[in-house]
């Protein structure tokens, strides 16, 4: 048995899972706002009360939002800003007195969906995080893919492509500081940017794809360039790893469209001539994190 804990921008998730990954419980509470020692204190108080369940001390793994700048231990990158700067390893581990592994929330995905999930027959898999904010992870032969930065799949920081920048009047500015992110188009607020500056609409990301679903034409059109947009830049990564599948996780993963529309579009953007590369949704949806997070220690995970 082994705790895995997913720390999200309005929730933290944690569970007790399996070697074989069956969740055994699951333990869900809100994430404080914008206030790192509330925080903190809650994901202490979680695992806590997760680690009643068993008669020993079970391993812990964590997924964040960020990570931890190398070399150092610092988090950084993270859109729960008030994450960044802070020493949130090593403060977790003086509360509960004993060594937990921490990760980026999209490598956590990434890595569920590999062990257990869509992905568990592929030998390479790039989980793409499409929600909030854009991320990825790349797992190959069941092993997460780090780099020497700790910043391996964070495709959503890499500036778009020309052919998708020449379609909005302006820059979009991203949270990180830079300008014209992946994440400023293909994450939730950048498809609710694009509806709105393009389009003359209103909504969030998900009314925007239940709209389209009903037939609403300007939303149809929305998604459609949305399918484009996404199509290029994953075929950006495609390039450069060559996954056997990609696998879609986040709120935006749910819109149908996606899966039936960006794979014979990505065909045109590939330097291929045959597209092999699957699509897939998860089959975990929100719970992958934490089920991902637990796969960050090997099976039998007793401290």
């Amino acid at each position: 048995m082994r705790i895995g804990v997913d720390l999200g921008g309005t929730k933290i998730e944690g569970v007790l899972i399996s070697d074989a990954g069956e969740v055994s419980e699951k333990i869900r509470k809100d994430t404080p706002v914008d206030n790192y020692d509330s925080t903190l204190d809650t994901l202490c108080n979680l695992v806590e009360e997760l680690q009643t369940f068993h008669k020993t001390l079970l391993t812990v793994g964590i997924g964040t939002p960020g990570t931890l700048s190398m070399p150092g231990e610092i988090m950084k990158n993270s859109n729960s800003v008030c994450l960044n700067g802070q020493t949130l390893k090593k403060d977790l581990e003086r509360r509960l007195g004993y060594e937990i592994r921490l990760e980026n929330d999209a490598n956590c995905f990434a890595l569920s969906e590999a062990h257990y999930g869509a992905g568990k027959d592929a030998s390479s898999v790039f989980g793409v995080i499409i929600g909030t904010g854009t991320g990825g992870g790349i797992v190959i032969h069941k092993k997460l893919l780090i780099g020497t930065n700790n910043i391996a799949g964070e495709w959503g920081h890499n500036a778009v492509p020309i052919t998708v920048r020449e379609l909005f009047d302006a820059d979009r500015s991203c949270y990180c500081g830079r300008l014209n992110c992946i994440e400023t188009v293909l994450s939730g607020r950048g498809l609710k940017q694009t509806f709105q500056e393009r389009y003359g609409g209103e909504g969030e990301a998900v009314a925007i794809a239940h709209l389209a679903d009903g037939g609403d034409q300007t939303a149809i059109e929305c998604i459609r360039l949305y399918c484009q947009q996404l199509a290029r830049c994953l075929a950006t990564v495609v390039n450069v790893i060559d996954p056997d599948m990609i696998i879609l996780g986040g709120g935006l993963s749910n819109i149908s469209e996606l899966y039936r529309s960006v794979p014979e579009q990505m065909q045109d953007f590939v330097f291929t001539d045959t597209l092999i590369t699957k699509l897939s949704p998860p089959s975990f949806g929100d719970a992958s994190g934490a089920r991902g997070a637990a796969c960050l220690w090997p099976p039998r995970g007793i401290i």
